[in-house]
């Protein structure tokens, strides 16, 4: 069987190519940047998930489509809500488009905890709209999908916006640990070669039009983590901080459920009579 993978030159989308190669399937890896990662297995289409004519060639003739690509920095969404708006969720429609046209098996959406939180600024209510607009897809076209909401991942070829990998960089450029947030952090790590693998066993029927969860089985406190990092590089709890500073988008100990407002009644109170305008319009 042949997968595409929509930003597969990415974090998590560069393993799932390795996951699904090892498992036999014949991989096109879709993204703007040509992968550091691709293998003689592996069959590259350059374009942006905005170019619908680029993203058919990588898709046609594919049995599933795994659509990791977006813009996933919480701290750049937020400075940029017009961008996210674009790629994520505009982004997302072009790709449904074209697997409705090429009759694809099944949709597989890198979604996140952040999609029914409050917190996750732009970037989780871009993940929460494009959910939105894979079930619609589902609902009028028969197009299947299955949504996978992740949550702190760690591992090798990330970048420094990941969480882990920031505190390591900075820990070794500069000798010292500074944490944005509370000792209170807690997070459930999973490491993205884990997520690659549980990836490739979501393509299974029975995953078929679910939501899934995918974070690691353990909570682990920031603090403990910092600890392991600052006892590796020796550095001394004197330089060891913590800010404190309320976040911008960033859950500290668990995301808060997404609770939209309810709406109250508004009543007005002369109306136009109903009969005589529709009249009014026919003539």
């Amino acid at each position: 069987m042949k997968v595409a993978v929509l930003g597969g030159s990415g974090f998590i989308g560069s393993h799932l190519c390795d996951s699904l190669s090892s498992k036999g399937y014949k991989v096109n890896i879709f993204d703007i940047n040509k992968s550091k990662y691709k293998t003689k297995k592996h069959k590259m289409y350059l374009g942006s998930i905005l170019d619908k004519k680029r993203l058919s060639a990588a898709i046609k003739g594919c049995d599933y489509v795994f659509h990791f690509a977006a813009l996933a920095d919480l701290d750049v969404s937020y400075k940029k809500p017009l961008e996210t708006a674009k790629i994520n969720i505009l982004g997302t429609i072009n790709a449904l488009e074209v697997c409705k046209k090429h009759k694809i098996k099944r949709f597989i959406f890198a979604s996140s905890l952040y999609a029914n939180a409050e917190e996750g600024s732009f970037y989780g209510s871009s993940k929460q709209a494009a959910e939105r607009y894979i079930e619609k897809f589902y609902k009028n076209f028969g197009l299947n999908y299955t949504i996978l909401r992740f949550g702190s991942l760690y591992g090798s070829r990330s970048n420094n916006s990941n969480g882990i990998k920031f505190l390591i960089y900075n820990a070794v450029n500069n000798k010292k640990i500074v944490y944005t947030g509370s000792k209170r952090a807690k997070r459930k790590y999973v490491h993205v070669e884990d997520v690659a693998k549980a990836c490739v066993q979501v393509i299974q029927k029975k995953y078929k039009n679910k939501y899934l969860t995918i974070t690691g089985k353990h909570i682990v406190k920031v603090r403990n983590l910092i600890d392991i990092i600052a006892k590796r590089l020796k550095i001394s709890k004197k330089k060891i901080k913590y800010l404190n500073i309320k976040s911008r988008g960033h859950y500290d100990i668990k995301p808060t459920p997404f609770s939209p407002r309810i709406g109250k009644k508004f009543s007005i109170k002369k109306e136009k009579d109903f009969k005589k305008s529709v009249i009014n319009l026919i003539h």
